[in-house]
């Protein structure tokens, strides 16, 4: 992303280079899992369930909240149309094949 953020040009561009390709936004997929990652990991403690709890909420924040929504907003008024055909082929979190 920031080779591409770099050319003249990607401000009236969409990046689908890389995992953008297969994703709009990789990185709160990979951020998700780090979460998880590390709530599987103190599962084996006392009380360990409740570490759940923070993956589940940050989840609820990246996709329904402030992670999302804001960034695909400003994305469509930023980018407009070019952004609606991203949206329309390419997964908007999990990583995916195109449409």
């Amino acid at each position: 992303m920031q080779s591409f953020k770099r050319l003249p040009s990607s401000h009236l561009q969409v990046c689908q280079k890389g995992l953008w390709y297969y994703s709009r936004h990789p990185n709160y997929f990979f951020e998700a899992l780090l979460w998880f990652a590390f709530a599987l990991a103190s599962l084996h403690s006392t009380y360990g369930w409740i570490s759940l709890l923070c993956p589940l909420l940050m989840l609820y924040f990246l996709l329904k909240v402030t992670g999302i929504p804001l960034t695909e907003e400003h994305a469509v008024r930023s980018k407009g149309d070019a952004y609606r055909q991203y949206q329309r082929t390419t997964s908007p979190f999990i990583p995916w094949f195109k449409k």
